[in-house]
């Protein structure tokens, strides 16, 4: 069904930049791009291994032929719904088997996902359907006790080009909602005209940017570049037919999807098990029941994950590899990991823009618990630079640039942002502070916008988080800056306890046994019952800073 073309990935298309041609040559002639799709993917391995599982959600399992039947049968239903090659679709599904069917039928069709998450909400999903003039809306009914069909009704009355709702569940009394069980047919009549085959150099799918600040920018995603990623994360993960990967994070994180996540266990003909929360408790359920071999998570969920095995001792000897990724690990943390679950750490350090680290699996421990891996291709290309742009020596921290074969070049609809965030020599500007090993090992060191200005001394904020992560009585910590009318900015700690609340003093004393200079312990430490989290799953500083500034001014 897939076709491939150079001119695919190329530059001048009028929504995303692509690669310049000369590169995209040189992507192609060295092996990294393929000529496949993600659509062809089910009836490959349905061929090759027919009755071997592919997929669990709960009680329900498909085997690599059931998987291809309705992908098959579904591409057909949204085909004679109207949904053509080319056209957007916001995909905003929990952990459930219907993402995996409707993502790959989509591809199968040419049409283009736009990986929406569970947390987001009408400021969100308003850009995204206005971004990119969806034509279809897929939610559940409702998931974690919030209705979507309601958000749909409203949105679909303002947005024109969303004439398309299909609901995974009770369409309620939404007349004109479409149920996604309707659409599971695999008596549906085949495709007549199709129209174009789909092309490797096609957008396959749209990442949404994990940053906190303001409405999502979009990431364009071609099925060649995509799916290398995926290869060459499950080659380092050493992912065979016998690999059963667990998504524990939501689905839609590229994270979960491609580092190797679903992506990469399907094509090396594994099992995908869905985790329908990422609980500890859930999720090493699973993991002995379905005897998960590799799982992924992030650093805030270690502690509650060691301390859930400590207390129940499930049997989860199957685990051979737990990745920790989405954020910088502490040190200490990652200690922990292997003598308490008997499973090697992986630490990742990736990005939806790209660029993907992984630990390896025979790496020394002291370099596995201390770095976030190196770039999974050979044609990565990385530099780390000081604040006017120019290398600094392995050792020393930097700001990470970055380009090659999966990396994009520009964002999608968004031509403003080609001066901030790329060179003119096409490297993406990744605002992470790192360094570089002789190895080609990466230390995240923390953001560029998060170093702290206290009085012209500076702090980096994700440092000192680690170091507090240390101190036995805390969960989860994040420190932020504050406003200050003496030193500029001060530092304020909020952290999530499990026992008795440490004092301001009691932190400092503690960091300075531990080593830091007094000026990098935090001036104030503020309790909270659980981390604000933005709709990426990642720590939301902003609201943090936020909540610093408001007490500050009551205070006041």
């Amino acid at each position: 069904m897939g076709t491939t073309s150079v001119q695919g990935a190329l530059s001048g298309r009028p929504d995303w930049p692509g690669w310049p041609p000369e590169a995209a040559r040189h992507y192609r002639q060295a092996g990294y791009w393929r000529d496949e799709v993600f659509g062809d993917l089910p009836a490959r391995q349905a061929s090759a291994r027919p009755t071997a599982t592919a997929l669990v959600d709960g009680d329900r399992r498909w085997t690599y032929a059931a998987l291809e039947a309705e992908v098959e049968g579904l591409y057909r239903s949204l085909h004679r719904l109207g949904l053509r090659r080319g056209d957007r679709v916001i995909v905003q599904l929990p952990n459930r088997a219907e993402f995996v069917l409707l993502w790959f039928a989509l591809q199968r069709l040419g049409a283009v996902p736009v990986h929406a998450l569970p947390g987001h909400r009408r400021h969100e999903i308003a850009h995204l359907a206005r971004i990119t003039e969806a034509v279809a809306y897929v939610i559940p009914d409702r998931h974690a006790r919030f209705d979507y069909r309601a958000l749909a009704a409203d949105l679909g009355a303002e947005h024109a080009s969303l004439r398309h709702t299909i609901v995974v569940g009770d369409t309620g009394d939404h007349t004109g909602f479409v149920p996604f069980e309707t659409l599971l047919d695999p008596r549906a009549p085949a495709v007549a005209s199709p129209g174009p085959a789909v092309d490797a150099g096609d957008l396959a799918l749209l990442l949404l940017s994990g940053g906190t600040t303001g409405t999502p920018k979009l990431i364009p995603r071609t099925h060649q570049d995509y799916a290398y990623n995926a290869r060459a994360a499950a080659e380092v993960c050493r992912l065979d037919e016998d690999s059963v990967y667990l998504a524990v994070l939501p689905i839609a994180f590229n994270f979960t999807m491609s580092c190797p996540g679903v992506l990469g266990t399907l094509h090396a003909g594994g099992t995908v098990v869905l985790s329908p929360s990422p609980s500890p408790g859930t999720a090493l359920e699973l993991i002995e029941r379905e005897r998960v071999t590799i799982t992924a998570v992030n650093p805030p969920l270690v502690p509650y994950w060691l301390r859930e095995f400590e207390e129940r001792r499930p049997d989860i000897s199957s685990l051979a590899v737990l990745q920790v990724g989405a954020a910088r690990l502490a040190d200490d943390l990652a200690r922990r990991i292997e003598p308490t679950l008997g499973a090697r750490l992986q630490q990742v350090f990736g990005m939806a823009e790209g660029l993907l680290n992984l630990t390896a699996l025979d790496d020394p421990s002291a370099i596995i618990c201390s770095t976030q891996g190196r770039p999974v291709s050979p044609a990565d290309e990385v530099l780390v630079v000081d604040g006017d742009g120019a290398p600094v020596p392995d050792g020393q921290v930097g700001e990470l640039l970055t380009r090659g074969p999966y990396t994009l070049r520009g964002y999608y609809r968004s031509p403003e942002l080609a001066r901030t965030h790329f060179t003119e020599d096409g490297f993406y500007r990744t605002g992470d502070l790192v360094r570089r090993l002789p190895t080609g090992h990466l230390s995240v060191v923390g953001r560029v916008k998060e170093q702290i200005n206290r009085g012209g001394e500076k702090i980096d904020a994700t440092e000192v988080e680690e170091h507090l992560l240390a101190h036995p009585g805390i969960d989860s910590v994040a420190v932020v800056a504050a406003a200050d009318p003496e030193l500029g900015e001060r530092s304020v700690a909020f952290v999530v306890c499990t026992g008795p609340v440490p004092k301001t003093r009691e932190l400092a004393s503690f960091l300075r046994e531990r080593g830091l200079a007094a000026y990098k312990a935090p001036d104030r430490v503020k309790v909270i019952e659980r981390m604000p989290l933005t709709p990426v799953g990642k720590t939301d500083k902003n609201a943090l800073r936020e909540t610093a500034r408001l007490e500050d001014g009551q205070a006041r």
